[in-house]
């Protein structure tokens, strides 16, 4: 019975430990963009909606936006923020992606199809939490060189 008490107790703390770390990840919430604020290129995909959540001891990051010819389009990854790659559905220019946490409010990630890099990107949340602005860069799917940057708003 102890023995039981013990790992439950210890299961429950685990779990808040989890759920702190995670509270205090500035990158956690729901970001919007702000395409006055962003440089989108004419024709280029956008993500509207960006949620990060804690899924247990990972994060799992939802996008929905729009495709390069005008589509709904919708993303998940879930994984750390550690540099590995770890498997995004949904992204027909990626088959994996990684977040490397720079600092308390930087990220950078890297998008690969099929182990070739196709995207990288730095991810910068301001000082005040309350805006986040992405920097990327790649080639689409036709070999042509995009570039955009991103300012999204957290709801």
């Amino acid at each position: 019975m102890k023995m039981r008490t013990g790992l439950l107790t210890f299961a429950v703390l685990i779990a808040a430990v989890a759920a702190m770390a995670a509270a205090d990840d500035p990158n956690i919430g729901t970001w919007k963009l702000d395409e006055a604020k962003s440089k989108i290129g004419a024709g280029s995909p956008k993500n509207t909606t960006v949620v990060y959540e804690a899924a247990g001891d990972n994060v799992k990051v939802t996008v929905d936006g729009v495709t390069a010819d005008g589509k709904p389009s919708h993303s998940e990854w879930t994984g750390k923020f550690d540099g590995k790659d770890y498997p995004v559905t949904g992204d027909s220019t990626a088959t994996t992606r990684s977040y490397k946490k720079v600092n308390a409010r930087t990220l950078e990630l890297t998008n690969k199809k099929d182990g070739k890099v196709t995207l990288t990107g730095k991810i910068t949340i301001a000082a005040d939490g309350k805006t986040r602005t992405v920097v990327i860069s790649g080639t689409d799917a036709s070999g042509k060189k995009v570039s955009s940057t991103a300012v999204y708003d957290k709801q």
